[in-house]
């Protein structure tokens, strides 16, 4: 178990499933929030590691939320690895200008997702 904790922002419960599983399996433990809001919620209660966000949520998106981590002293370190089914290198460069790490296509390879997570925690395989 590598011990490090990532926090899910994603309105799909399906792919909530996907990542609890992938990332579960490779050791992390993986909490969940079902949009932005709940997301930066759960974020400023601290103690993550990464975070994983959904570009296209209801509430409150992921560049907004990407944003309002990078802007929150106590959240500016975490890593994000944003996510979407959005494959434009707009979207991608939108996704870094407002302070992503990484941004990933849908649907998220399960070795990338994993690797990436390891890369950015500073997790052992």
């Amino acid at each position: 178990m590598s011990g490090k904790r990532i926090l899910v922002v994603e309105d799909g419960i399906t792919m909530r499933m996907f990542y609890q599983d992938v990332l579960g399996r490779a050791g992390f433990t993986v909490e969940e929030a079902a949009n932005g809001v709940e997301g930066l919620e759960k974020a400023l209660l601290g103690g993550y590691d990464l975070m994983i966000v959904d570009i296209n949520m209801p509430k409150m998106d992921g560049y907004e939320l990407v944003s309002r981590i990078r802007r929150e002293p106590s959240l500016q370190a975490i890593p994000v690895v944003t996510i979407s089914t959005e494959a434009q290198d707009a979207d991608a460069s939108r996704a870094y200008a407002v302070g992503a790490n990484f941004y990933i296509v849908k649907p998220a390879d399960p070795v990338l997702l994993v690797e990436t997570a390891r890369l950015l925690t500073g997790a052992q395989p």
